[in-house]
């Protein structure tokens, strides 16, 4: 019985692409990103098909790449984290790449170096996630590897880029949240969390205000909670002191996460105030726990797997092409409106 021959169609129906893109790779015609061109490249040698350009011939023994990933604490920990690694990672392997994951302790980070078993002769690119150390991160610029961050230290989006970066979009989503705040009839606002520990954070913040200046509301800095993020936020009893130190409890509260947001709900209930009769919260993450809390948490969907994919692609590309302007990166969040606020 014949073998039925493996065509660019099928290699197109594979890959979830156009025949006319895969023809592009094949013909060498027209322009077609690098992360495609691999993709395809591999799904063309697991279907065995074998009218392979010459190109692709002479580079398959030394085309594939090494990527580390450092971060000073385990992205898998938290949502962000684990969608964002999983479809980074299925990106990287899928076009036959390696990544390697090294944890950059305490005294690394304070003695700005790298950890022992990363050998930089071996690694053809580096992406940073949850490392926040601004003189870290310039230390790594400075090894001229390719490298992309994900989010930052605070204010880094004030800074000059020497590397790629991409976040979730910050400002605009707290700008919505805390509108529906006032349009639902708070007058005074409070903000939980420390805007010093990262970008995301920090931008978070300067949305919030930047709402409220628009809308001409004072922001009482005596209702905020910006204590740095090692303080036990997870700790109710932590919590409800900080909020009677408070000259009043604000109407309404944005926290930087939901993590946050979740524990300040149980933190208000033991105090005996309903939200969001008495106050409102609203969080940031659309973590799996912001649905099913009762009421549900009001907060911002963060396209996490989304975020992995672009950023796998951008490293890749600028492994291939390293003399591009570096890019800043925003990928737009959105509202989720729950029965966290009135």
């Amino acid at each position: 019985m014949a073998v039925k021959r493996v065509t660019m169609q099928d290699i197109a129906d594979a890959c979830g692409l156009s025949r006319n893109t895969v023809s592009k790779i094949f013909n060498g015609r027209g322009s077609v990103p690098e992360p495609t061109r691999r993709t395809v490249m591999e799904k063309a040698r697991e279907l065995g098909y074998s009218q392979f350009p010459q190109r692709e011939k002479q580079e398959e023994s030394h085309s594939l790449h090494t990527i580390a990933l450092l971060t000073s604490s385990t992205p898998l920990s938290h949502t962000f984290g684990s969608y964002f690694v999983t479809a980074f990672t299925d990106i990287i392997s899928r076009t036959g790449n390696t990544l390697k994951i090294y944890e950059i302790s305490q005294e690394e980070l304070a003695q700005k170096q790298l950890p022992p078993h990363l050998h930089l002769e071996q690694t053809d690119g580096i992406l940073c996630i949850e490392l926040f150390d601004r003189d870290y991160l310039e230390m790594l610029c400075r090894l001229g590897l390719p490298l992309i961050t994900v989010d930052a230290f605070s204010g880094a989006y004030a800074d000059v880029a020497r590397c790629d970066f991409i976040s979730m979009e910050n400002m605009a989503s707290s700008i919505a949240l805390t509108r529906r705040f006032a349009d639902a009839g708070a007058r005074t606002f409070g903000f939980v969390g420390d805007v010093r520990h990262c970008n995301s954070f920090y931008e978070r913040y300067l949305g919030f205000q930047l709402a409220l200046r628009r809308m001409s509301y004072a922001q009482d800095p005596e209702v905020n909670i910006l204590a740095p993020d090692d303080e036990p936020y997870n700790d109710p009893a932590w919590l409800m002191q900080r909020l009677r130190a408070m000259p009043y409890l604000p109407e309404a509260f944005l926290c930087a996460n939901d993590y946050l947001a979740l524990h300040l709900m149980t933190a208000l209930k033991y105090m005996g105030y309903s939200v969001p009769e008495d106050v409102m919260v609203a969080g940031f993450d659309g973590s799996p726990e912001s649905a099913v809390v009762t009421p549900g948490l009001t907060t911002a969907l963060i396209p996490s797997a989304e975020i992995g994919r672009m950023a796998a692609e951008m490293l890749l590309d600028r492994i291939s092409n390293k003399n591009r302007p570096f890019r800043r990166v925003y990928v737009s969040t959105t509202p989720i409106w729950r029965a966290s606020t009135r």
